[in-house]
């Protein structure tokens, strides 16, 4: 059975979706209610903190990445055993691949779930009205339910926000609010928040969040809100859809904090479709598996760890020993910084990585490269045959000092279709680019 469901989302970023949610989702498993969770769009942090509140497994929805037997299939599993489904937006409600594509108010279209709006009012009073009829009435295809006001400065400020609420919008509730208190903020730096486990005193926020929840917001009328997913199509019964193909039958995953970055749910549609994973650390010097026919490197922080990567010997060598013997060898973003021959760090020292592509990359003059992408492939490799399309998403600050010559792995467009030539590269059976794959195109 597919639990009752709701969305949280916000005018733009930075709103307090964030905070609100794991407040919101700790407070949950509090009080007894079984709560699953989701997070859209290409984010792999922020579920890591839901499942620290939360205690299972995040996964991420992305109506632009995803097709919609995908999003259906993990929406169909996502809570089977849960009274309750909390999913978080991404960026404004609207914000997008391109245009509102993409959007958090997409997959309130698809899905039918309800959006709970959070609105920073920092310097704001009876202005935020307004601001809330603007996101209820710019699409006749969602419904904005109910709104909970962020960095309320006091009682005055939040009956003022009631007032008028009340007044221009009465069936739009006001479900309570959270005061201005930097005992909310979370740590970030430059792709987002902190990870999880870096989290100096993740416990303690997480509590002080929870008793934020449990005290300025209605959670019952929350709770009420929220509706079942409206799934057109019954899918196939796996728990997770097959979004990228498996890289081979036993697939050694590199997993620690400079290997983060992998979907949960890609991993375990590798899973479904019969494919053993077998974890490794490279930061505590360890080899792919012997056995592997094929090795996963995610991307993550890599810049973070470069020197101890570099000092790796047990790591470096199974991983060329890997390559050396046949096994499909792929890294997406950080892991493809790790297959070239140096990564430079921030403070401008040069480290030696594995080899086994020619490229180098640099963190001494950082740029932002972000979007979604379109990649379909040059040559048959491991993930599929020439041509098979794939929808992914870009983002890094790494600078490329050296890429080739070699073979390109993909042909590259953006979410509006524009041509962006080749990425990535691929030798032999080892291939990796900057694109983190989401689902087959």
């Amino acid at each position: 059975m597919i639990p009752p469901g709701l969305i949280i989302a916000a005018p733009a970023s930075g709103s307090g979706k964030t905070v609100l949610t794991l407040g919101l989702l700790r407070h949950l498993k509090d009080s007894g209610v079984t709560v699953a969770s989701a997070k859209i769009g290409p984010d792999y942090i922020d579920p890591t903190f839901h499942t620290a509140a939360t205690g299972r497994s995040c996964v991420n929805l992305d109506p632009w990445a995803m097709r919609g037997e995908s999003l259906d299939c993990l929406i169909r599993n996502i809570g089977r055993d849960a009274q309750l489904l909390v999913c978080e937006g991404v960026m404004g409600l609207f914000d997008g691949a391109a245009s509102d594509a993409g959007s958090s108010a997409d997959l309130a279209a698809h899905a039918g779930w309800p959006v709970l709006l959070v609105v920073d009012v920092r310097r704001q009073g009876a202005s935020a009205a307004a601001v809330v009829r603007g996101f209820a009435t710019q699409r006749g295809d969602i419904d904005v339910a109910g709104v909970v006001f962020n960095n309320v400065g006091g009682s005055r400020h939040a009956e003022i926000l009631r007032e008028t609420m009340a007044s221009g919008l009465p069936h739009i509730p006001v479900l309570g609010y959270l005061p201005h208190d930097h005992a909310f903020a979370l740590p970030e730096r430059h792709l987002g928040l902190v990870q999880a486990t870096e989290h100096p005193r993740l416990e303690a926020f997480l509590g002080v969040a929870a008793k934020g929840i449990a005290t300025y917001v209605d959670t019952d009328s929350l709770i009420a809100l929220a509706r079942p997913a409206r799934i057109v199509k019954e899918g196939p019964s796996a728990l997770a859809p097959l979004l990228v193909p498996p890289l081979g039958q036993r697939i050694a995953v590199a997993r620690d904090e400079a290997f983060s970055f992998s979907y949960t749910a890609l991993l375990e549609g590798w899973r479904g479709a019969g494919s053993e994973l077998a974890f490794f650390s490279p930061l505590a010097d360890e080899s792919p598996d012997g056995a592997a026919d094929a090795v996963y490197l995610p991307g993550g922080y890599p810049e973070l760890y470069a020197g101890k990567l570099a000092s790796g010997e047990c790591f470096r060598s199974g991983l060329k020993d890997a390559a050396e013997r046949g096994a499909a060898v792929f890294g997406e973003c950080g892991g493809y910084m790790v297959l070239g021959k140096t990564l430079m760090d921030g403070a401008g020292k040069k480290h030696t990585m594995t080899g086994l592509l020619p490229l180098s990359t640099t963190f001494a003059e950082c740029t932002l490269h972000l979007g979604y992408r379109e990649a379909r492939l040059t040559a048959k490799t491991a993930l599929g045959g020439k041509n098979a399309l794939f929808r992914g998403h870009e983002f890094h600050y790494a600078g490329i000092v050296e890429e080739g010559p070699g073979d390109a792995l993909f042909t590259c467009y953006d979410a509006r279709g524009a041509s962006l030539g080749t990425a990535g590269l691929r030798s032999g059976k080892v291939m990796g680019s900057f694109i983190h794959l989401i689902d087959r195109g």
